[in-house]
């Protein structure tokens, strides 16, 4: 069994405001940069990630439905897992990353942080009208 982190963050928008802007891979770069500097199609539900030093091929799996983005890694279920949430008048972005059990404390600890970051990017993102309308 691997190690399993969740981190949330409250966002003062509709929830459908915050699936919209997480559900486009598109938007990766803008609140999540550390993973992705550029994000391109591949075909279906596939994309390609330009991170610092490579290319990642992923698959996206949105159910608007369950309000759930899923940021898969080619033929395997792991990655990350979201869910958008209503809360009150807001939503609440919740995030699943599973860390394989030979990582080293540190980098489970860096990798942590840096959510930490994209989500509160993500926050400002939702709630400032003019950064959102450029989404």
């Amino acid at each position: 069994m691997e190690r399993a982190s969740t981190q949330s963050i409250s966002i003062d928008v509709p929830p459908e405001a915050v699936l919209d802007l997480v559900a486009d891979p598109r938007q990766l770069p803008r609140w999540a940069p550390a993973f992705a500097r550029a994000v391109h199609p591949a075909g279906g539900d596939h994309w390609l990630a330009r991170t610092g030093e490579r290319e990642v091929r992923m698959r996206v799996r949105v159910s608007r439905e369950h309000g759930t983005v899923d940021f898969l890694l080619p033929g395997a279920e792991e990655g990350a897992f979201s869910r958008v949430i209503p809360n009150g008048g807001g939503a609440e972005y919740v995030v699943t990353r599973f860390f394989p059990d030979a990582m080293p404390d540190a980098e489970v600890a860096e990798q942590k942080a840096v959510l930490a970051v994209e989500l509160r990017t993500l926050r400002a993102l939702c709630e400032h009208p003019r950064t959102r309308a450029a989404a």
